[in-house]
């Protein structure tokens, strides 16, 4: 028997706000409803996150005391409710019944009449509690994040905060081996499936609508993978050469991989990395799917195994752990589980990665530094640490369409064409 689909959803919002991942819930929770209602699901799951600063500074007001830590599953089920009341077109009087309801799924029964009292006092109080939302909560987004984007981008701000708050296009990245872009999309079309092509990565598909991967023509079979346009950026900077020995250091789940490979497919080895031997399985299966191959190695990029030698590699992928503050609306959960306090740790392991793995690089060889962040912190400011400690490192030149212009590389911001917002920066060793 499948589960009520807004308790589930309460459960995975829930499992969020406890400091899971959306990643780690939605999967599993998927397999406990019904087919007809897994898009649901994700509706629910995905909009309730997007605007969950916003919702929770509203339901702050509407609840007299704060939930306890074990009825997150209640808190998570209000902030559903109110997500419907707000920007989903089910009637009101549907949403707040059927949100009522979920309460005995999740076996909460005395939470029943506090539900339909805090959904109907929104819709009556509507206009007056979004009136008393601070600046960041009515942009639904966390206060510190709100304040940096302000100060870091103030020309652009408005539209990254927009962006963030939307559903993202879903983008394919065509295999150049197997297909021409063009073909690709005739071969949509003729399925029925509305696409253009992407204005920065030559391979790139928009599609107009989001689609289960396995409805996309010939997908099992490698024509096409999935892959936002500016995360295709990465292998066509790195210019991988006929011959060289490349590492691709933080390699799961292997789109960024698998693309070089397409781009080069006589490249002397291809070494992918990660931390993560379970992650690292995502980036076999999809080598795998696409008939590539790549040497997989367990390891830490901070501090590369004695398998890896000095001065082995041509060239250097390195897409390091981030805050994802530029991936935010494919991953909403960043706006609960992200803090200030995260960027200064995470900016000392990318300058450790970075020092792990430069003795790595031959003399003449290229390093490619990439993450999914827009603040400076994590950027630029990273990449001049790391300038002034090495020597034998200069920054070159790196040249994308559409990117912002920062102090030691380029920026691509979410607002930018749809892409999402990605920092590169190449550095150069010198002899």
């Amino acid at each position: 028997m499948s589960a009520d689909v807004r308790a589930t959803a309460a459960r995975v919002i829930g499992a969020v706000i406890g400091g899971l991942s959306l990643n780690q819930v939605l999967p599993e929770k998927l397999n406990d409803v019904s087919e007809r209602d897994r898009a649901l699901l994700q509706q629910l799951s995905y909009g309730t996150l997007r605007q969950s600063p916003r919702l929770q500074a509203i339901l702050k007001q509407l609840l007299d005391k704060p939930l306890r830590d074990k009825d997150r599953d209640v808190q998570g089920l209000l902030l559903c409710g109110l997500y419907q009341l707000d920007s989903t077109r089910v009637p009101d009087h549907a949403a707040v019944a059927a949100t009522v309801d979920a309460t005995r799924a999740l076996k909460k029964h005395w939470a029943k009449g506090m539900t339909n009292a805090v959904l109907r006092r929104y819709l009556r109080e509507r206009e007056q509690l979004t009136q008393a939302l601070d600046e960041a909560a009515a942009a639904s987004h966390p206060a510190w994040l709100f304040q940096k984007i302000l100060a870091q981008w103030p020309a652009a701000a408005a539209a990254i905060i927009d962006a963030n708050n939307q559903q993202p296009p879903m983008t394919l990245r065509v295999n150049r081996g197997q297909a021409s872009r063009d073909d690709y999309i005739s071969s949509l079309k003729g399925h029925g499936i509305a696409a253009k092509a992407g204005c920065l990565s030559k391979h790139a598909i928009q599609l107009a609508v989001p689609i289960d991967v396995w409805d996309l023509p010939e997908f099992s079979a490698g024509r096409v993978s999935v892959q936002d346009e500016a995360a295709q950026m990465a292998a066509l900077l790195l210019q991988a050469g006929a011959g060289e020995r490349v590492l691709d250091a933080c390699a799961a789940p292997g789109g960024k991989t698998c693309h070089i490979l397409e781009l080069q497919p006589e490249l002397a080895e291809l070494v992918a990395m990660d931390i993560d031997e379970l992650r690292l399985q995502k980036v076999s299966e999809n080598l795998q799917r696409l008939n590539l191959k790549a040497t997989l190695i367990t390891g830490d990029a901070a501090s590369p195994p004695a398998a890896l030698e000095p001065a082995s590699f041509d060239r250097i992928l390195v897409d390091a752990p981030c805050s994802a503050s530029g991936v935010i609306r494919r991953h909403p959960d960043v706006k609960l589980l992200r803090r200030e306090s995260d960027i200064a740790p995470l900016a000392n392991q990318q300058l450790c990665i970075l020092r792990g793995l430069w003795p790595l690089l031959k003399t003449g060889g290229t390093l490619l530094y990439a993450t999914c962040s827009i603040l400076d912190e994590e950027n630029s400011q990273v990449i001049q640490r790391f300038l002034t400690e090495e020597g034998d490192a200069a920054l070159s030149g790196t040249e994308m369409a559409g990117s912002e212009s920062v102090t030691s590389g380029r920026q691509l911001l979410p607002s930018s064409g749809g892409t999402d917002g990605l920092f590169y920066a190449t550095l150069k060793k010198a002899g």
